[in-house]
């Protein structure tokens, strides 16, 4: 990423979240140099309290190494992935945690527990949260690390899941594009009936609070004048706020382009489950770990509201 761009609309979403008390984060695997730094810069922003779970001494010798105080913050012992993943869940479940992040971990390493141990009624689902030079606007990505080949029904979950998050942060009518290859319905391209039968379903109420529009190509989700020159006539095309991926491929593909081909910050959270979980790939930069520390803070304090 051009590290030139400042991505302002995550930056307000940063301000926004600083006026809130600071969320307490379990960091899960925490014993590597980048998981500290973007630790310690989340809690320097007053966006989280970090508990720092993983092997202490070598938390403490990365922590001097790098200039920090390993007494800033409470440290748990955990001598594996999966001994660091089930302390982090233990910690949401005895409420010291009201979040967890993904420190060195592996993805489906943290995600296996919390399945198992913090489901609720929702699906749970990935959102990226883009900031592109490009576009005017923030655009969601969905599902890029959690639902591997999702049918129809887990994509209206998902889609639901991330009208919810564009609406706690700001978008009171999301515009969703359910995305494929082609922009008509082709029964051999499963992902065309599916994103035909989520435009009916948000039609009919069973998405609610948004404006689903399906299938669509990139391009003329994206662009109004690519959908005017093959004559798509779309309230979606060219304001688009979610793109909806056909599976986890092409969501983690689509995101990762956008990140290293058009110079967008990147924030990602894991939301559905009985807290919401900081899920960042392990090469972000700094703007990508405060920018989803902050809309942790933001979905925390939201379900607070309304429980």
């Amino acid at each position: 990423m051009n590290n030139d761009y400042q991505p302002r609309r995550l930056q307000e979403l940063i301000k926004l979240a600083q006026s809130l008390p600071a969320v307490t984060v379990a960091v899960v695997d925490a014993g590597e140099e980048h998981v500290l730094r973007g630790a310690f810069e989340a809690a320097d922003a007053g966006l989280i309290n970090p508990i720092l779970v993983g092997q202490q001494e070598k938390i403490a010798s990365l922590c001097q190494q790098l200039g920090y105080s390993s007494q800033r913050f409470t440290l748990i012992e955990a001598n594996s992935e999966q001994e660091a993943a089930q302390k982090g869940i233990e910690l949401v479940q005895t409420g010291q945690a009201q979040a967890l992040a993904k420190g060195w971990i592996h993805t489906d390493a943290l995600m296996r527990p919390v399945l198992k141990y913090l489901r609720t009624e929702r699906r749970v689902s990935h959102v990226f949260v883009a900031d592109l030079p490009a576009y005017h606007k923030l655009l969601f990505i969905t599902d890029a690390a959690i639902n591997i080949e999702p049918d129809l029904m887990t994509k209206a979950a998902i889609v639901q899941n991330a009208v919810d998050l564009a609406q706690i942060l700001g978008v009171q009518q999301p515009k969703v594009a359910a995305l494929s290859a082609v922009e008509v319905v082709k029964p051999a391209i499963q992902s065309t009936c599916d994103a035909a039968c989520l435009s009916k379903m948000a039609q009919r109420g069973q998405i609610s609070n948004a404006i689903v529009d399906g299938p669509l190509a990139f391009d003329n989700a994206i662009s109004r004048q690519a959908a005017e020159i093959k004559r798509i006539n779309s309230d979606v095309s060219g304001d688009v706020d979610i793109l909806l991926a056909p599976d986890l491929p092409a969501g983690n593909i689509l995101a990762k382009d956008l990140e290293y081909l058009a110079n967008s910050a990147l924030a990602g959270i894991v939301i559905g489950a009985r807290a919401p979980v900081i899920l960042t790939s392990r090469s972000d930069g700094e703007v990508a770990r405060i920018a989803s520390a902050a809309i942790c803070s933001l979905v925390n304090q939201h379900w607070k509201t309304i429980d």
